[in-house]
């Protein structure tokens, strides 16, 4: 038997509807890599030294990274999987530092939803949350996700 893609519809979202991805923990060896493939060498995110007399007290992740994370966390639940049609927009708004060893969860509500021109497909407004281990909100943002109508 052929794999099954686990992927809402446009049609299968509701507005308010509430989704909760795994957790995961930010390391080292995370921010070193991101570091390496963006060539964001920024003292925020390598220089311990430099940091421990900054207002954070040692590194701190990408904000972007963090984004990045958060994709994949909610592409793990399986209800963007096969019915993406494209991602029109993320916008992020970056609340609180990551520091090495923090473990971040990310929360999507359906915030709106919208037919679109083609019959075939719709756009869903989804708000997402990052927090972190002791649940205080990390990034916030929205992605309109165009989607395939089942």
């Amino acid at each position: 038997m052929a794999y099954q893609l686990r992927g809402k519809t446009f049609d299968q979202f509701f507005v308010g509807d509430e989704f909760y991805t795994a957790s995961r923990t930010i390391t080292e060896a995370d921010v070193a890599t991101f570091a390496g493939l963006s060539g964001d060498y920024n003292p925020l995110h390598t220089d311990q030294v430099f940091m421990e007399k900054s207002a954070f007290g040692g590194r701190i992740a990408h904000g972007a990274l963090i984004l990045s994370v958060a994709t994949g966390l909610a592409n793990q639940l399986g209800i963007f999987e096969g019915t993406t049609i494209a991602v029109l927009e993320m916008v992020t708004r970056f609340t609180g530092a990551v520091k090495f060893g923090d473990t971040i969860r990310v929360v999507l509500t359906i915030n709106d939803k919208k037919e679109s021109k083609k019959p075939d497909r719709g756009v869903v407004n989804v708000g997402i949350k990052v927090l972190n281990q002791t649940d205080q909100p990390v990034l916030e943002g929205n992605w309109m996700v165009m989607l395939a109508r089942g």
